[in-house]
């Protein structure tokens, strides 16, 4: 069973927003999935928001366009395709773009790093609460799942944390 942890709360929440870490141990899907599809189901859902990278934002947005829910792409500002890390990435990626309800792409930023965090930003800004498919750790690089969740909290964005304990990511 995945824990889940909230911080903040509140009712009438429509937009969901995902950040969480690309690579996600095998063992851990089948309850990321049932916990994604149980944080979807809170009455109020009108639209997701992922910015469609490998791993926990495509599974949420996956999840989301199985539920009946509205999906939109935060796209950040770079050659996002470049990055997405392998073909089976950019395909679920472009598989996902086609059935996005809309597309936010953002300005161009100076580093891959800004790029990620102005788009981690962007959903959290935009949402009204947050998923985080997250470890607990410290994030590996700017614009990190920690990171944008720490925004989130300092935000006062409602985060709901994701990970079931003991389990090591890659």
């Amino acid at each position: 069973m995945i824990s889940t942890q909230a911080t903040g709360g509140g009712a009438g929440v429509t937009r969901i927003g995902v950040t969480g870490h690309r690579s996600l141990p095998a063992a851990l899907l089948p309850s990321l999935r049932a916990a994604m599809r149980a944080q979807l189901r809170g009455g109020g859902v009108v639209e997701a928001l992922s910015s469609l990278a490998a791993g926990a934002d495509q599974l949420f947005a996956d999840v989301a366009l199985d539920s009946g829910v509205p999906v939109t792409a935060v796209i950040p500002g770079m050659d996002y395709e470049a990055h997405l890390g392998g073909d089976e990435a950019l395909a679920g990626y472009r598989r996902l773009l086609r059935s996005c309800r809309r597309r936010v792409k953002l300005p161009p930023a100076p580093t891959h790093e800004d790029a990620y965090l102005a788009a981690g930003r962007w959903i959290v800004d935009h949402a009204d609460r947050l998923v985080a498919v997250w470890d607990g750790r410290p994030a590996r690089g700017r614009g990190g799942t920690a990171e944008v969740v720490a925004y989130a909290r300092h935000q006062g964005v409602p985060v709901t944390v994701l990970w079931r304990a003991g389990v090591l990511r890659d």
